[in-house]
């Protein structure tokens, strides 16, 4: 009898769809608008966002990606761990991360149709117009590269830190 350690991890699935191969040109424009909407924003306030939609958006292939260039940023892994319960553990950041991770909440699940004004206020309080704008940029970014990963099954667990920069 084997025990649970002792098992085989679950089989890996393969992907749906290698969709930037059959839509190259797509792809090439995500990426130049990926590269465009994070001029600006501080490296590890970016991949908390990109964490936190990708937590939200259950990519597993963006997660995977997120949390290692994170790391390799310089974020600790104590504060990638919590962002899944941020609201439990505030004080793990700063007020303009929060504010960051609030409207990163708020745009990614826009169930209600709208971004409540005391979410984009407390984040207008936190960021510069022009700075708000990229924030605003990098999370429509990844909500769309989340979208592409869950749709076509991406298979996480093979990202090298930085390899897509």
């Amino acid at each position: 009898m084997t025990t649970a350690q002792e098992a085989p991890y679950a089989h890996e699935h393969s992907p749906r769809l290698d969709w930037a191969q059959h839509a190259p040109e797509v792809y090439k424009a995500m990426v130049r608008l990926d590269a465009a909407a994070r001029r600006g924003l501080d490296p590890k306030l970016l991949e908390l966002v990109k964490i936190r939609a990708s937590q939200l958006n259950h990519c597993a292939f963006c997660l995977d990606m997120h949390t290692k260039d994170a790391l390799a940023a310089g974020e600790s892994v104590e504060r990638i761990i919590q962002l899944g319960a941020w609201e439990e553990s505030r004080h793990f950041y700063t007020e303009k991360e929060l504010a960051a991770i609030e409207l990163t909440e708020a745009v990614t699940v826009i169930t209600d149709g709208f971004v409540p004004d005391e979410v984009y206020e407390r984040t207008a309080e936190q960021f510069e117009e022009a700075e708000l704008a990229q924030l605003i940029a990098a999370i429509t970014v990844i909500n769309a590269w989340n979208r592409f990963g869950v749709s076509t099954r991406m298979v996480p667990g093979h990202y090298k830190a930085g390899q897509f920069k």
